[in-house]
């Protein structure tokens, strides 16, 4: 029986960077959003989910999808939301079995809130340590990372629908 061979010593660093920012970043995002905006990173990105979406509607199947997170988390965080009036849920006319969350008026303004210091903290943590070329070419090698993870994706730069529907972000 053949063993599997370990990380080389060139790829066994990079590994290591890639995980710690995997786990860093979300954190360091987590943060600002709870101390900005009063929410975590998961339930900031139901909103974006639901505001990327055609009527700021979605099934909350398709929602869990989107956000990687179980059906049962994802029910605990639009209740949470729900208090707040940022999101409603509806049964859907299409099919009396699915429900659907919608995005309020309320919601979308908090999401419209939200975004400057959202997207100070993103170019803060990761596009301001790049040059315009590096961050092109980290571009391009999520791409080829996402694209092995998910083989079906259409060539060339995915667009955003795309990847949405696909990998759900």
């Amino acid at each position: 029986m053949q063993q599997a061979p370990w990380l080389s010593e060139e790829e066994l660093p990079t590994w290591l960077a890639l995980v710690g920012v995997l786990i860093k970043l979300p954190a360091a995002l987590d943060e600002q959003l709870q101390r900005d905006a009063g929410m975590n990173h998961f339930e900031h990105w139901a909103l974006m989910g639901l505001s990327m979406h055609e009527g700021h509607t979605m099934r909350m199947s398709e929602l869990a999808v989107l956000t990687n997170g179980s059906l049962s988390r994802l029910s605990q965080v639009i209740s949470r939301l729900e208090k707040r009036g940022y999101v409603r849920r509806e049964t859907d006319p299409t099919d009396g079995r699915c429900t659907l969350a919608i995005l309020t008026d309320a919601g979308l303004q908090k999401l419209h809130d939200t975004a400057p210091g959202h997207a100070e903290a993103v170019r803060r943590l990761v596009f301001d340590p790049l040059t315009k070329a590096q961050a092109r070419q980290l571009r391009e090698i999520l791409h080829r990372i996402i694209r092995t993870i998910v083989p079906d994706l259409p060539e060339g730069e995915p667009d955003i629908r795309s990847l949405r529907s696909k990998i759900g972000c």
